[in-house]
Order: structure tokens, then sequence, then C-alpha cells
């Protein structure tokens, strides 16, 4: 994580969020307990960048919230690709599916609501690239259902894994999603089915590629 002060000018030198984005990111804002969950302007933009590097055919997201991320990541599709989101909050399908219809994509969008851990052996796909960003405490068995479905070196990227900077401090025994995070960053590390690569961006973002 960088001193705020910098990541204002990172933000006041990189390309703005589309009006959608903007318009939806306000509206995430007003209504919504957790605002925070939302991705944002440099996220998003990193999630598209990444994207459109790797010029993917199928997309996996964890954690939909408010569809922020996922117009973000379908930029780069190929034609004819997929986003396959998932989120386990209905009262939020609404409002996704909305902004999808505002950025046209809904023929890019596989929208599915329920139990990721439930869901994902459903999808009978290949990733090219992987989002997680859904239950902290699930992190570990996202990555391994994810991992057999992602193609050799496709990409998986995870969200908040220096959870507020708590990664650092002792955790507390009733924090459990701190626990969980060091335990991921750890097993991460740890595994040689991936290269890695933990980015202090925002609330870091690990970044493994499939060996």
């Amino acid at each position: 994580m960088i001193d705020s002060i910098l990541e204002e000018y990172a933000s006041n030198y990189s390309a703005p969020e589309s009006l959608i984005l903007t318009k939806l990111f306000r509206e995430t804002n007003l209504k919504l307990i957790n605002p925070r969950m939302l991705s944002g302007s440099m996220q998003g933009l990193f999630l598209k960048m990444i994207s459109c590097m790797i010029s993917p055919k199928q997309i996996l997201e964890i954690g939909t919230f408010t569809g922020y991320s996922a117009i973000c990541l379908t930029e780069g599709l190929q034609k004819g690709g997929i986003l396959h989101t998932i989120d386990i909050n209905a009262e939020l399908e609404t409002m996704a599916r909305h902004y999808f219809e505002e950025a046209g994509i809904n023929d890019k969008i596989n929208f599915y609501i329920g139990d990721a851990l439930t869901i994902i052996p459903t999808i009978n796909e290949v990733f090219d690239l992987v989002f997680i960003d859904g239950d902290k405490e699930e992190y570990i068995n996202y990555y391994e259902l994810i991992l057999p479905k992602v193609r050799k070196g496709g990409f998986i990227l995870a969200d908040n894994v220096l959870w507020n900077g708590k990664v650092l401090n002792e955790t507390k025994p009733n924090d459990k999603d701190t626990k969980a995070i060091k335990q991921f960053n750890e097993f991460i590390l740890h595994d040689d089915r991936v290269e890695n690569l933990l980015l202090p961006f925002r609330d870091g973002l690990m970044i493994m590629r499939k060996l």
C-alpha cells in the first residue's frame, strides 16, 4: 500500500474511468453499506489492462458485487469471449444486470447467483484469467477448485491479500478473515504449481501464473 498522496498523484496521471463506471461508483456509494468492496477506478483500470494484455477467451470472477470489476474485465475479451461472474448476494443482481446492460456487455456475461464453491464445478470451461474477490475464508478452497480449470500460462488474481495491513500484525483469535488471508498468502508462496507476485496495490493483489 502506498502513501495516499502518491496514490492520488498516480490516479491523476492515469486514464479516467468511463461515465458508466463513474455512475456505478456513485450509486454503489449512495445505496450500499460497504461500498469499499467495489474495485474503484485504479484497480478497475488495472483489471482492464491485464485483461487486454491477456486477451482472454474465458474469464471467471468470484464476487460480482455491483458489477464494476466485471465491466472492466470484459474490456479485453476476445470476440465471442465470456466472463463468468458469481455472487452469493441475490439482492445485488438487479443493479449489476442494469449496468451490464447499460455497458452493452450482456452477451459477454454469464451471471450466477449462489455459492461459488458449488457453482464453479458446474462451469465446464478452461479459463485464461480468474479474479478472486469473494469470501476471504474460502480463498484456498476457491483456488483449489479453480486451478485445474486454468490453462497452462493462465493467470489468477486474488484481491485484498494485504487486508488493510492486518497481515503484518498478530491475528486476534476471532479474526477469521485475517487468518484466512495469511494462510492463503503462505499457501501460494509455497505452491510450485504457480509463480506468484504479491503486488502492494490498493489492498494488495496476488498475481499467480499457472506453470
